[in-house]
């Protein structure tokens, strides 16, 4: 069944390409200081940051949102659907259901974002499909074995020649080439993470890779760990097709879960997300090293919540000067302003996300609006945002669709 949609009143959306930047370009960023900045301005990010805010303006734009699919999740998605979205109104039209995908969790595109590339939940799978760039459907290209078990999170590196991917519930690290026509290879190399387990009695009994995100440069991968409390650093050794570690690993509190991680786009700032002890907490990176160096930690819900929750996804605003964290249980989104001079965060406000369980939400290429993917209420929702005070306010727009988890933007050509 095709999924419903509404239509948001009075919405616009308008994109900044900075992705295209080539590396002659950014080498003069380099020569001028622009990006080693410690908070640099919006117009200093480099190649990679914030992907989801380097695209092309346009009329329209695809939007692919991932979903739980089996009984096993208790969930009622149905694949992986693609939609239009119009730039002007904020309207979602749906246009393709990949319905025999099952549970397409997490998203990423290629760095030209000609290619689409799902990792299926509770499965062992990678799966690499074309986007069609005058409709934006989808069409499968091959599939890959992870050789691990429920991956959970995927990206492709600046050489858009390798993928990695977190194997959450195998403890381990996957890299797969990528090829010219988007097809993925057999994986290559296979790191099992290791170390002592946390204390939570049932979400820590073993390593547990949650992410596996770039550094704005490109340079190395940073691996939360929810079930060591650890958060690693990894690199790619191209020439050998090995994955290394960069840095000694950072301890996270004793329970807290490091689940995501999001960079500030001057690349010295990085936040991540705890799942366990629904907190924030903020670090140094050394972009020469991979290495990070914690300085503060915030709670991720209000002080006047007293029940449970779980924290689930992290966002910077393209411009350095917000980062935005979910909880599920709280059901709400939280907004912190970023410290000019220190990087610290301070609490803005929290926002009702809308319907349960936030497990994902995301800002569209403008920064203009955020959306976000409620699990359990089936829906996902567009929030307004305000540039200047960073808060976001709930739009009359839902977009009904089963347990989605996801939701990747591309502009159409």
């Amino acid at each position: 069944m095709t999924p419903g949609y509404s239509v948001v009143r009075d919405a616009s959306s308008v994109g900044t390409d900075r992705a295209g930047l080539t590396r002659r370009v950014f080498a003069q960023l380099i020569a001028a200081g622009a990006v080693t900045a410690a908070l640099p301005a919006a117009s200093a990010q480099t190649p990679g940051a914030h992907k989801e805010n380097t695209m092309l303006e346009g009329s329209r734009s695809f939007v692919y949102v991932g979903a739980r699919t089996t009984k096993e999740r208790n969930a009622r998605g149905d694949g992986l659907n693609a939609y239009t979205m119009d730039n002007a109104t904020g309207a979602w039209s749906h246009v393709q259901l990949l319905g025999d995908l099952i549970n397409p969790s997490f998203l990423a595109f290629d760095r030209t974002r000609r290619f689409l590339y799902t990792v299926h939940g509770d499965l062992s799978d990678i799966t690499a499909m074309a986007i069609d760039p005058a409709n934006g459907k989808l069409s499968v290209i091959n599939r890959q074995s992870t050789e691990g078990k429920n991956p959970v999170h995927l990206a492709i590196d600046p050489g858009n020649r390798f993928v990695v991917v977190a194997n959450h519930i195998t403890s381990t690290l996957a890299l797969l080439p990528r090829q010219d026509d988007g097809s993925l290879g057999a994986v290559i190399d296979l790191v099992k993470l290791e170390g002592k387990i946390g204390p939570h009695r049932v979400e820590q009994p073993f390593a547990k890779p949650h992410q596996v995100e770039f550094d704005p440069s490109g340079a190395f991968i940073v691996v939360p760990d929810k079930g060591l409390d650890l958060v690693f650093t990894y690199r790619i050794d191209a020439a050998s097709g090995k994955l290394v570690q960069a840095a000694k690993p950072v301890p996270a509190r004793e329970g807290a879960g490091p689940r995501h991680v999001a960079f500030h786009p001057g690349g010295r700032l990085a936040y991540v997300v705890n799942e366990l002890d629904s907190t924030v907490t903020a670090y140094h990176f050394d972009p020469a090293t991979g290495a990070l160096a914690p300085f503060q930690i915030v709670s991720a819900v209000p002080d006047a919540f007293t029940g449970n929750s779980r924290a689930a996804e992290i966002a910077v605003s393209a411009d350095g000067r917000f980062v935005y964290a979910s909880n599920r249980g709280d059901d709400s989104i939280a907004t912190y302003a970023v410290d000019a001079s220190s990087g610290r965060l301070s609490a803005v406000d929290w926002t009702a996300s809308g319907g349960k369980t936030p497990r994902f939400f995301t800002l569209n290429p403008s920064g203009k609006f955020l959306f976000a993917a409620n699990e359990d209420s089936d829906t996902a929702v567009l929030f307004s945002r305000n540039p200047d005070t960073g808060r976001i306010a709930k739009t009359e727009q839902t977009v009904k669709v089963g347990s989605p988890v996801c939701i990747l933007i591309r502009p159409s050509a």
